[in-house]
């Protein structure tokens, strides 16, 4: 499966919006190392794990802090998942919208206090949309107040074992000081690890798959058409999730999950300068991190007894240190499944 050099020029997000691939596959592969984007320019911090073991694959300054933006939405459908478990509200309750929530700004679905949507439609608006205004009304409608579900969703992070992650906003959006260390802070490390939780945990992927949907169908005379910002999205093989972020903060980030022949990686990275370079480095990513999977790798969801409930942080054996220029990396094993093929354009 090629993917169009001519068209590599263009944004990433443009090309593979423009164009299909070709329908014949190639071996397994990744970009040239003699023209990949630099990792010391391409992220501030990147992390590549197993999801089944929760064995780190890969990392790269892993541990640096800065804001999660639109990621931290997933945090929210966390959280959002323990209130629905707990019966507090249901997929179907109606959240009757304020001006609070309509006066969000930023990325929305524009909601009216004159309108009531399901708790899911506004999930799907929060997950698709990355819709601030729908985020901000699922915290105050399943905590009873906005500020109440934050402090839930600081103590989830602490559950998770996520210790340099502080969130303040159920969406993301820069504090009014414009003051990085008053808004939410997290690692690509800790992202990795509620990222995890959520693909063994609840049924994120149902939302981060979908790559366009309408919102308001039989409330409004009009619903808005929303695109997923995820554009790896039906483009690099086995994609299906999870979440982007952007603030001017905060740079270009990303939480991607892509599953293969059973086996799951996650790829977290943070404060790429756009979005084309984030998402070409993380396309090679992916391919990074299926190669480095042993052969016996364990197949996700596990199957051991009890290897889904722990969530680790620990690096693994197997973890790659960043390979030398002209280096390949290891075969990937016989059974993976055929990748895309990019070629780098040079400046």
């Amino acid at each position: 499966m090629l993917f169009p050099r001519r068209l590599l020029a263009a944004t990433l997000s443009c090309a593979i919006a423009a164009t299909g691939f070709a329908a014949k596959r190639a071996k397994p592969t990744r970009p040239d190392d003699a023209t990949a984007l630099s990792s010391a320019t391409a992220y501030k911090g990147a992390i590549i794990l197993d999801a089944a073991t929760g064995n780190t694959l890969f990392e790269d300054r892993a541990d640096e802090v800065s804001p999660p933006a639109s990621m931290t939405k997933l945090m929210t459908f966390a959280v959002l998942q323990d209130k629905l478990a707990s019966g507090a509200i249901t997929l179907a309750t109606p959240v009757r919208v304020t001006p609070a929530d309509a006066a969000m700004g930023g990325t929305q679905v524009y909601l009216d206090p004159r309108e009531t949507f399901p708790v899911e439609e506004l999930v799907y608006a929060m997950m698709i949309q990355s819709a601030n205004d729908a985020a901000h009304a699922l915290a105050r409608v399943a905590a009873g107040s906005v500020d109440a579900f934050v402090e839930l969703m600081n103590a989830k992070a602490r559950e998770l074992g996520m210790t340099h992650t502080t969130f303040r906003t159920p969406h993301g959006l820069p504090p009014s000081s414009r003051k990085l260390a008053d808004g939410d802070l997290t690692t690509p490390r800790d992202y990795a690890l509620l990222s995890r939780y959520l693909l063994l945990k609840t049924d994120v992927t149902k939302y981060t798959s979908i790559r366009t949907r309408a919102f308001g169908a039989g409330v409004r005379a009009q619903p808005i058409a929303m695109t997923n910002h995820n554009h790896l999205l039906g483009k690099v093989d086995g994609v299906d999730g999870l979440k982007t972020g952007f603030t001017n903060g905060a740079s270009f980030c990303i939480a991607v999950t892509a599953q293969r022949n059973g086996r799951r990686i996650i790829v977290v990275t943070m404060g790429s300068p756009d979005s084309k370079t984030r998402d070409i480095k993380v396309a090679d990513l992916i391919e990074r991190g299926f190669a480095a999977l042993p052969a016996n790798a364990v197949a996700f969801p596990p199957t051991a007894p009890g290897a889904s409930l722990p969530v680790s942080s620990a690096s693994s054996p197997i973890t790659p240190a960043p390979l030398p220029a002209g280096q390949n990396p290891p075969a990937a094993p016989a059974d993976a499944s055929p990748t895309i093929k990019f070629s780098i354009p040079k400046k």
